[in-house]
């Protein structure tokens, strides 16, 4: 059962209104995750203005998705896991093996799979990665930008996967646990 409130959007704060509609203009819906987090305005902006300059980076929408699938494993967030399942699949077209190897912080892709790495060792380390994670990250490609980017991805994730644990935010995509918790 959730633990704090998720209006609808009719009862969300006026300020987030055209927050959430901008929400639903792009995905179609207004997912849980996003009318928790519309409690607080500014909370709700500062999330989406996030995400969306992180949209713009060059590191690709499907290493985005594949980080926040690693992230949510990481930190055990079914409601992230089943989110960013579904628009690994649907959206990123990535299928279930490479689903898989993301949640097991890999890919199958070489480059990719050095940014997961990466984004897994600063969610596992908090930051405090090793050189040679650096120089590995680096080595397979990924500029300074890039891995800044990297980082910004396990933060925002982070945020998110914090939230809907603090909260325990009703599931309203295809529901999948982590596997620590199977």
């Amino acid at each position: 059962m959730t633990r704090m409130s998720v209006p609808t959007i009719e009862l969300s704060p006026a300020a987030s209104l055209p927050l959430l509609d901008a929400v639903k203009k792009q995905l179609g819906v207004v997912p849980n995750l996003m009318r928790l987090v519309g409690n607080s305005p500014a909370a709700l902006e500062g999330y989406l203005s996030l995400s969306g300059a992180l949209g713009k980076g060059s590191i690709g929408a499907k290493t985005g998705e594949r980080i926040a699938l690693a992230i949510a494993e990481i930190n055990r967030c079914d409601y992230c896991l089943s989110a960013h399942t579904y628009l690994a699949s649907n959206v990123a077209k990535l299928d279930a093996a490479e689903i898989s190897a993301n949640r097991h912080g890999q890919s199958g892709d070489a480059k990719a799979d050095a940014a997961v790495r990466f984004a897994a060792s600063v969610a596992v380390e908090r930051g405090h990665v090793s050189d040679t994670a650096v120089a590995a990250v680096k080595a397979a490609g990924f500029t300074d930008a890039e891995v800044i980017e990297i980082v910004l991805h396990v933060a925002l994730n982070t945020l998110t996967n914090y939230v809907n644990s603090v909260a325990h935010t009703e599931i309203d995509f295809p529901v999948v646990n982590a596997y620590s918790q199977a």
